[in-house]
């Protein structure tokens, strides 16, 4: 099969691309240069914001499916869709868990959130999406956009998978991701903790707010693994998909099994919000949690993590080893001591 990437570059991108090589298939990856592409991998130089100018080249290539890995906007689903209607057996986009309402709900964007009512979960790929779009500030989306280069303006998923989905010609696959760690992570998720047991702190401090939080994650090569699958399966036409680990842990319990991983020895202390240090505490309702099911994609296309979760935290905790989080901010040390002691 030939496939066209668009934007497979990055975090997750080069995943699905050793995914795909080793399945056989003949990839060119469009992207703006800023790096190499894969060995092996055809090339195609291009902004991701002006599709159409780069026509030519992509059609010459001739793939069979489309992966966008980088979609931000209903404006970009439309020009993907009008420029391979005819031209592709499918386009599969890269999506979000932060469609879904319960997000909304816990980021205070929809408009009774402060009062509810909470979003049933686990959810599925019927569960209930944001009523209100482009919930983001200029602000978030400038932090987004540090982090995730291809984050535009008129960010929002929501849009771009309605595009997608029901265009009548040219049929898609939505695959809505969680939040993905790994080797190469831009967030860090698991740094905060293993920096704080490589720097030999004996007790880490959750809030209770947040200890017991769940949310849908996923390990990156398995993830990668999921979106190889969708795009090779036609079985996968006209579906919607979430991704995830099937089981969700709190962030309390993600941390002992970094704890664990690390052989630590010490001391996690669950604190008040009122006792614990501001640095710690994050914004939002978090009586909503975002744990998300995966039955759908393991019933019909029979996907499996080909990487057990033992070996994707250790992967995790080695990588993070060897590139740590350097926001003083997150690291107050003394704050975090004064709490313990009070």
């Amino acid at each position: 099969m030939r496939i066209l990437l668009i934007g497979g570059n990055g975090f997750i991108g080069r995943f699905v691309v050793t995914a795909l090589q080793q399945q056989g298939h003949s990839l060119a990856l469009f992207h703006r240069g800023t790096s190499a592409a894969p060995t092996g991998v055809e090339q195609i130089l291009g902004d991701r914001d002006r599709l159409s100018v780069s026509a030519a080249e992509l059609k010459r290539f001739a793939p069979d499916v489309v992966i966008d890995l980088v979609i931000s906007s209903g404006s970009q689903a439309e020009e993907l869709m009008t420029l391979f209607r005819g031209k592709v057996r499918r386009v599969i986009m890269l999506s979000s868990i932060d469609v879904y309402r319960a997000i909304g709900v816990t980021q205070g964007t929809e408009l009774d959130s402060e009062i509810g009512p909470l979003q049933e979960v686990p959810l599925t790929e019927e569960s209930e999406l944001r009523r209100s779009l482009h919930p983001y500030t200029p602000e978030q989306l400038k932090m987004m956009r540090n982090l995730f280069s291809w984050v535009t303006d008129d960010y929002d998923k929501i849009p771009a998978e309605r595009l997608v989905m029901n265009d009548p010609e040219l049929p898609g696959t939505v695959l809505r991701l969680p939040m993905v760690y790994g080797p190469g992570d831009p967030l860090h998720r698991f740094g905060p903790v293993v920096k704080r047991i490589v720097d030999g702190r004996r007790q880490i401090i959750f809030p209770e707010t947040l200890a017991g939080w769940c949310s849908a994650r996923g390990y990156v090569e398995n993830v990668a693994a999921a979106v190889a699958l969708a795009a090779t399966d036609d079985r996968a036409s006209r579906r919607i998909y979430n991704i995830c680990e099937e089981r969700s842990f709190s962030e309390l319990e993600w941390a002992r099994k970094i704890a664990h991983e690390m052989q630590w020895g010490g001391e996690f202390v669950v604190l008040p919000v009122e006792r614990t240090p501001p640095h710690l505490l994050r914004p939002g309702n978090t009586a909503q949690h975002w744990t998300a099911t995966s039955a759908r994609i393991r019933q019909e296309l029979g996907y499996e993590e080909p990487v057990e979760i033992e070996e994707a935290i250790r992967r995790t905790i080695r990588w993070e080893t060897e590139n740590p989080l350097a926001s003083v901010g997150q690291f107050n040390y003394a704050a975090e001591d004064a709490a313990v002691v009070d």
